[in-house]
């Protein structure tokens, strides 16, 4: 940048010398030319010159020419008659002579056609920028001789040296100045793009273009006044709009009217997971200020689905809930096991049998009740799964004999619906396990009878406080005791309620515990009924 900024500032300069030069000599040989014309019209309308041609008089023409010479600070002041031939001159060898051999035939323009005129020539006094002007008779207008001046062109070369040395001198500062400027420009430049060269910027550009449209989460950039800067294809894909819409220079209020961009940019305050609608979608955003020093240049936006974060959030509920039976049922197996083994080896061969017996028959009606009950596999397959956490917490999952759970709508999300039903088990377990320890029950009782399925659960825990009944469904509120982890599994139940249209009833039961009840359609409502 250095070199071609100070490249071009040369190449400007000097061909502004340049001009500037050429200009300047021009000038001031036609102003010395002009001036040359002017003294030797005024000569030549002299009364004491015109007499003294008139006259012949040669004497008093050369004081006269050589005193005007003087005063006017010219080069030589020339008088001749009409047919040419000099009457005064600086030489007196040169007097009688005719005229032409200074300038040819040039002055019989003068002379002939009574033109006053501008020539450049060399005579015997050296090259000069002369004037010459005819001497005319003021009554016959008659043309009775003619009258030379000339300034030497050495004059006007050592003026337009003069000159020069200034001109040029002028030219160098700046071309220097020019040349630190740039220096300056490409310094302050190099400083704004972070001591990158223009081959980094572009090899960066292409990272962040590839990094962009790699990242799975949608994301938009607004400069200052709410212009669309950045965008990635993701962005459109989760915002529903054709893929070949062009977003850039577009400002975002025209794009998604719905956008609080623009307050994050006046406030420069970070906004993280902030659940919006934008476009009739329900998203997780993240927005994030830019700032350049102190000044807010932009708002970076990062977006996804609700959707996908809470299926990411069953996915490791359910994956939670499946390790959970893993454990529980090697721990409590492992426990048995090791009781059989005992009873086998004192020889207690009745007791093993009839602990064998007891276990094969309880979780024989559990399998039969969930096959008649809950056909469906992955809501029996969690509740089998609920039943071993519950013993090896020292509690029971008692499921209602009478339970029904067969006609559930084909298009409701099975992994949403175990995630729901798995956490409000969970938490009736911890509730009862706090207030009564070993041997306390939880009831779940289901049906599908009528245009609802309806899931009960009661608990023998603490019972909730009316005021807190609603609260607990907000994320992150909880009533468990220095459990940062949790409140987060009641707020899903209530998402996926608000997506379904279901409702969700709390009541404290008569002496100890509390009952939740869940309503949820056959048919998805897509309202908030709770």
């Amino acid at each position: 940048m250095i070199l071609t900024l100070g490249f071009v500032s040369a190449v400007q300069t000097i061909l502004i010398g340049v001009f500037a030069g050429y200009y300047l000599s021009d000038s001031l040989f036609d102003e010395i030319g002009q001036r040359a014309l002017m003294v030797s019209k005024t000569v030549a309308a002299a009364p004491s010159v015109i007499e003294g041609v008139r006259q012949r008089d040669i004497e008093g023409l050369n004081r006269l020419a050589s005193r005007l010479t003087r005063t006017n600070e010219a080069l030589f002041i020339v008088i001749g008659d009409h047919q040419g031939m000099r009457l005064a001159h600086p030489s007196a060898d040169r007097i009688g002579h005719s005229m032409a051999d200074d300038d040819g035939d040039q002055g019989r323009r003068a002379l002939v056609e009574g033109k006053a005129y501008v020539a450049r020539a060399a005579g015997s006094l050296g090259e000069s920028m002369r004037g010459k002007a005819p001497v005319i008779e003021p009554e016959t207008g008659e043309i009775i001789g003619i009258v030379s001046v000339g300034y030497g062109v050495d004059q006007v070369d050592a003026t337009i040296k003069r000159y020069s040395f200034v001109l040029y001198t002028v030219v160098g500062l700046t071309l220097l100045v020019s040349i630190l400027i740039a220096m300056v420009i490409a310094s302050r430049f190099k400083r704004a793009i972070f001591g990158l060269e223009p081959e980094e910027i572009a090899r960066l550009f292409q990272e962040r273009d590839a990094t962009l449209q790699s990242v799975r989460e949608g994301i938009i950039a607004v400069n200052r006044d709410g212009v669309i800067t950045t965008f990635n294809r993701t962005a459109l894909e989760t915002l529903g709009i054709d893929p070949d819409t062009p977003l850039s220079g577009r400002p975002i209020l025209d794009v998604l009217p719905e956008s609080d961009l623009l307050s994050v940019l006046e406030s420069g305050t970070p906004d993280f997971d902030r659940e919006v609608w934008l476009r009739n979608r329900q998203m997780i955003v993240n927005r994030l200020p830019v700032r350049q020093g102190a000044e807010i240049t932009g708002v970076v936006a990062s977006f996804r689905l609700k959707d996908e974060v809470d299926q990411v959030s069953r996915q490791l509920t359910r994956i939670q809930q499946y390790a959970d039976t893993l454990r529980s049922q090697t721990h409590e197996y492992s426990n048995k096991l090791h009781t059989i083994a005992g009873l086998i080896q004192i020889e207690a061969y009745d007791d093993a049998l009839n602990l064998i017996g007891s276990e094969v028959s309880d979780h024989q009606a559990l399998i039969h009740l969930l096959l008649e009950a809950v056909p469906d596999p992955v809501i029996a397959g969690c509740l089998m799964g609920k039943y071993n956490r519950a013993r090896e917490m020292g509690l029971g999952l008692q499921i209602d004999a009478e339970s029904r759970m067969v006609d559930i709508p084909a298009d409701m999300p099975r992994d949403q619906l175990v995630s729901v039903l798995g956490n409000l088990i969970d938490n009736a377990l911890e509730a009862t396990r706090h207030q009564t320890g070993e041997g306390g029950r939880v009831q779940l009782s289901m049906t599908d009878l009528g245009h609802e399925l309806i899931f009960e659960v009661e608990d023998q825990g603490p019972g909730i406080p009316e005021d807190s009944q609603q609260k607990i469904f907000e994320k992150g509120v909880t009533t468990k005791q220095g459990a940062e982890e949790h409140g987060y599994g009641l707020h899903l139940v209530r998402q996926f309620l608000n997506r379904w249209g279901g409702s969700i009833m709390v009541e404290n039961l008569p002496g100890v515990g509390s009952r939740f009840t869940l309503y949820l359609p056959k048919t998805s409502q897509g309202s908030d009924r709770h």
